[in-house]
């Protein structure tokens, strides 16, 4: 009975303080009062289904004091189902160069209104290693939590001094968000625009300017804010969620974008010539890294080896005590620097090639690009840290090539693909022109499988498995495996070839792969079983034909698409198998080749009995970078006729029996 008259007091006391409004908290604060509505909300019409929804979201950053720039995150949370549960796991996450997450607590209210108050650790966990940042995240999990419970949590980023260039607010969040308040105080000493290139939520009034007691702010409150659907071969995300970015401008704020630009690009063109312009000393570089009697671009590819055999900090993670008493060095200069020193960033060494491919006689240009891996970059924002990283535009044999040797493990003549499809300011003494480095084509980033297998009595599957990666395909494992040990690496290719059959396997790297050059081919040998891989139907044994084939099997399963399709670069995947059967097995019957042209996805395999041998041949090209969602029906019915050839089988007889016996 007590306990019952103490929850009627609790319902009570809460429904007391339903009618107030949920103003902002401040840091300092505890909690917002929970009300009623929220203890007994069982589901959400605006987002049926889900399983859980933000009750509440609050964004406070103060870039006031550039010194100490902050921003204070609360956010409540209501669990509707038991899938719901998994959202007591909480991941904040951080760039630990720029910013750390401290002050963090946490609570659990249950169905109830008992409330269970967080005192257990907050994990620090690594997520992504990247261009020699960590990205982390802070991790906890709350207790006692069950569908009708509300958790919520607050805490504070601290970024580093001076880091005012970064402030934005994201809207969109993985559940449905009931209500966002979101603020900026901003740094006075620098003019400010904002904007929001994806747009805002339906009925969501743009962020205003205000004045009060307490200072000048930016707010913005939005309702009803769709969750943030997360999808296979999509655009980057925050080139699709809503969001507020905030821009500084260091002067008067340029409202025609041509005339920011040409501004912009007079600027970057000289601080970039005054770091180039060395150049005694770039000829002389030259003339003990070429030969007269080279041809061009022999010359070109010695000085581009050249500039990426030094010693890339971009790429590095863990300092050395040697690493850090660099860092105490006085700041690089120019590139004759860099090339004393025999290191230096991935920014430095690409115009050490500018300034050594000028040296040799080469019509070379500065370009600064944006890159396509996190948004997409537009020009009417005038945003001048959406073009922040460099290339060198060549001529070469009078056609133009891009490159960037500061990108560690690019093959001559080839970009990541970040640096592909996306406009760049080649920069000259009047601001620069545009200019877009291509894509390569699928026939230049290629993964060839070929395999020479037996197959034994009992069904299974055994040889030696070389897989070349090529282009961009060897890059970007390169890069991603850069600072793993030699375990790490050889699980990361065994594991490739675990996930590209269908069934389980027993495999094994015995090569060591060149990890370490730019070469266009990067090469694994395998020893390969995959048992079962026959079965049998009475007299006969049947065999698929698709070996590598299980990263199709469930490709595109949802029959609607909200996004577009997105894909990194355009690529082929080639597959060569050899099977010997077992000695009296024979071939009763081969599907009929199969070819599926939809242009820009080309699918096409075919099985051939070569003298009591399998050979089995199966191509896919995709030559595809982007797709508006209203193809993806197309797309996916590929995929599906892709599915139903890898799935045919071939009839095996296992034994021939004699016409004497």
């Amino acid at each position: 009975m007590r306990s019952s008259r103490l929850l009627s007091v609790v319902v009570i006391l809460l429904a007391s303080v339903a009618v107030l409004c949920c103003a902002p908290v401040r840091a300092g604060d505890e909690w917002l009062p929970i009300t009623l509505e929220e203890l007994k909300m069982t589901s959400e019409p605006k987002a049926p289904g889900a399983p859980a929804i933000i009750l509440y979201r609050q964004i406070d950053r103060d870039d006031s004091d550039a010194r100490t720039p902050h921003e204070y995150n609360y956010v409540r949370t209501k669990i509707l189902t038991e899938e719901g549960r998994k959202y007591a796991d909480v991941e904040i996450p951080f760039f630990k160069e720029n910013e750390n997450i401290v002050s963090v607590r946490a609570r659990t209210i249950r169905p109830d209104g008992a409330i269970v108050n967080f005192d257990g650790k907050v994990y620090e966990k690594e997520i992504v290693k990247a261009r020699g940042v960590k990205f982390l995240a802070k991790t906890f999990t709350l207790s006692d939590v069950q569908p009708g419970s509300i958790i919520e949590y607050h805490y504070t980023v601290d970024f580093k001094e001076y880091y005012v260039f970064n402030s934005h607010w994201t809207l969109s969040e993985e559940l449905f968000t009931k209500l966002g308040k979101y603020t900026l105080k901003p740094y006075a000493q620098f003019a400010l625009q904002w904007t929001w290139p994806n747009g805002l939520p339906e009925g969501t009034a743009p962020p205003a300017q205000q004045n009060d007691a307490r200072g000048n702010f930016i707010r913005m409150e939005a309702r009803d804010i769709p969750a943030f659907q997360v999808e296979d071969d999509m655009p980057p995300a925050n080139a699709m969620k809503y969001m507020v970015d905030f821009i500084y401008a260091d002067g008067d704020l340029e409202k025609d974008p041509e005339k920011f630009w040409k501004k912009r690009g007079k600027k970057l063109y000289d601080q970039t010539e005054g770091f180039v312009g060395k150049r005694k000393a770039m000829e002389e570089a030259v003339a003990q890294i070429v030969s007269p009697n080279d041809p061009p671009q022999t010359k070109l590819q010695k000085i581009y080896a050249k500039t990426q055999s030094i010693k890339n900090t971009s790429y590095q993670i863990e300092r050395s005590e040697q690493e850090q008493k660099r860092s105490k060095e006085k700041e690089v200069g120019n590139v004759e620097e860099v090339l004393k020193r025999g290191y230096g960033d991935g920014d430095q060494i690409t115009w050490l090639f500018l300034g050594l491919a000028r040296a040799a006689g080469f019509e070379a240009s500065p370009v600064i690009m944006s890159t396509r891996e996190d948004h997409f970059f537009r020009k009417n924002l005038m945003n001048g840290r959406d073009l922040h990283t460099n290339i060198v535009q060549v001529k070469l044999d009078g056609k133009e090539m891009y490159l960037d040797p500061g990108a560690a493990f690019t093959p001559f003549g080839m970009l990541p693909w970040t640096e592909t499809e996306t406009p760049g300011l080649k920069l000259d003494k009047d601001g620069g022109t545009w200019v877009t480095p291509p894509c390569p084509d699928s026939s230049a980033s290629k993964i060839v499988r070929k395999a020479v297998m037996k197959l034994n009595k009992e069904g299974t599957l055994e040889g030696k498995l070389t897989v070349t990666f090529s282009g961009l395909e060897a890059a970007w494992r390169r890069a991603k495996e850069r600072n793993q040990d030699e375990v790490h690496k050889k699980k990361m290719l065994e594991d490739y070839v675990q996930e590209m059959v269908p069934v389980g396997i027993n495999v094994e790297l015995t090569s060591k792969p060149d990890w370490a050059s730019s070469s266009p081919d990067f090469v694994a040998e395998y020893t390969l079983e995959v048992p079962g891989w026959v079965s049998g139907a009475g007299r006969r044994a049947l065999m698929p034909m698709g070996l590598f084939s299980a990263p199709e099997k469930h490709v595109y399963e949802h029959s609607t698409r909200v996004h577009p399709l997105y894909f990194q670069f355009a690529h082929q995947k080639l597959d060569d198998i050899q099977i010997e059967l077992p000695p009296g097995w024979q071939v009763s019957s081969l599907p009929q080749p199969v070819t599926q042209d939809a242009k820009l996805v080309v699918y096409i395999s075919k099985a051939e009995n070569k003298n009591g041998a399998l050979h089995l041949e199966r191509h896919l090209t995709v030559d595809l970078i982007s797709l508006d969602q209203k193809y993806y029906p197309t797309l996916r019915n590929f995929y599906q006729l892709v599915k139903n050839a890898d799935e045919q089988q071939i009839v095996l007889q296992p034994m021939v029996v004699s016409s004497r016996n």
